[in-house]
């Protein structure tokens, strides 16, 4: 996908948009100086272009009963195209899996993974993550205190 390239009217929606994406157009065109149909034609916009990716609700995790974050590096038997293809799209499909990345250096994946207890982790252990074909070895840290969490991305 080509850059979009973002001027800074478009800076000042889309920190907008990442603080409050539930706030009205009206509301969202006053905050940034524009009228509505410019405003949101340049939503509009960025949309297309895959700059906004989507709106979502941020749920607080201890709130609806997740409050175990795991943190799991992964190293597979080998590191071929098809042996990464096939956990990725393992992984993708399972959803106590919140983030998954493909990392440099001695270990292959980093998973951050959420439960409601050190049980359903240990389901979770057993009855997927070491049946998965290729894994080598698992390692687990677990969250003692979040100290920041955000989804907001820093535009300068």
């Amino acid at each position: 996908m080509p850059e979009f390239a973002l001027d800074e009217t478009d800076r000042k929606i889309l920190k907008t948009l990442q603080e409050n994406g539930r706030i009205s157009l009206a509301d969202l065109a006053g905050e940034v100086g524009l009228s509505a149909s410019p405003c949101l034609r340049r939503v509009r916009l960025m949309e297309k272009a895959g700059v906004i990716a989507r709106y979502v609700a941020v749920l607080d995790q201890q709130a609806v009963g997740l409050p175990v974050s795991v943190f799991i590096s992964i190293k597979l038997d080998k590191q071929k195209q098809d042996a990464l293809d096939r956990f990725s799209k393992t992984i993708a499909r399972w959803p106590e899996v919140l983030e998954c990345y493909l990392m440099t250096g001695p270990r292959d994946y980093w998973l951050r993974v959420v439960v409601p207890d050190l049980a359903a982790y240990e389901r979770f252990l057993k009855q997927k993550l070491t049946r998965l074909e290729g894994v080598a070895s698992i390692e687990s840290s677990f969250a003692l205190e979040q100290v920041k969490y955000t989804n907001v991305l820093p535009l300068a």
